[in-house]
């Protein structure tokens, strides 16, 4: 159903946004040839790191690895996604997921009607850098947070200090919820993957659904509890390992 006439869910705020479909703006790009990208988080909001929707109606061919320092993470939606480098060939299919570490020679290409979550920073080495991940998320055994088994957590990615950042897929048993309001230099960039319920940021409480993606800035206080029937589930990303005064 589409929104009535001028209005919609995204609230954007100086340390936080909830970016909503009916609100999407999709582009293309040069370097993107085939595709569509709703571009939700990025460095002119005051984030560190860009996330987008990545969909491709006819399928995507051959597009180039990330500029030189810049790492990437794809998250598979709909569809398959590929990636190549000389014979070696990965297929990821839905829920499929690959972090692809700065200089990472591997090209990608996409299915018709495949989509994607695309997450991109700029990679704040210590010591050698990470090597190529690739995963899917019903490999990935879930641990309770603090001891609760109604909050699972499935990191994605390996947790040594070669990582600046994290990836995880939580999830909510019906009902339950963060165990506090969390404030913390880290900033996340969030998609909801199923079910739903309501995130406070800062003083705002926001319901959200699958599909709906969230910034939160570094302090902003933040918390969600899960509504409805179904879990809920949401991919996020933190920036992880390095210290609020390490530079890139």
């Amino acid at each position: 159903m589409k929104p009535s006439f001028g209005q919609t869910r995204s609230d954007i705020r100086r340390n936080h946004a909830l970016l909503t479909p009916e609100s999407h703006e999709w582009i293309t790009q040069p370097d993107w040839p085939g595709a569509e990208i709703a571009f939700l988080i990025s460095p002119a909001m005051g984030a560190k790191f860009a996330m987008g929707l990545v969909r491709s109606a006819e399928g995507l061919n051959g597009i180039a690895p990330a500029p030189e320092g810049i790492a990437r993470f794809i998250f598979v939606l709909e569809g398959e996604v590929a990636l190549s480098e000389g014979e070696e060939k990965h297929v990821l299919g839905s829920e499929g997921y690959a972090f692809l570490p700065p200089n990472d020679g591997a090209t990608l290409s996409a299915w018709a009607g495949a989509s994607f979550v695309l997450f991109e920073w700029e990679f704040l080495a210590r010591g050698d850098v990470p090597a190529r991940v690739i995963g899917a998320v019903a490999e990935v055994e879930g641990t309770p947070l603090r001891g609760d088994d109604w909050l699972m957590v499935q990191k994605l990615l390996p947790t040594d200090a070669g990582f600046d950042g994290e990836f995880n897929v939580m999830n909510f048993h019906p009902g339950s919820s963060l165990a506090y309001v969390e404030t913390h230099f880290m900033e996340h960039g969030l998609l909801m993957l199923d079910g739903g319920g309501v995130y406070r940021l800062d003083d705002q409480w926001y319901p959200v659904g699958a599909g709906d993606a969230i910034w939160m800035g570094p302090h902003v206080p933040q918390w969600f509890g899960a509504l409805g029937r179904e879990t809920s589930r949401y991919l996020i990303y933190k920036n992880y390992n390095r210290s609020p005064l390490a530079k890139r």
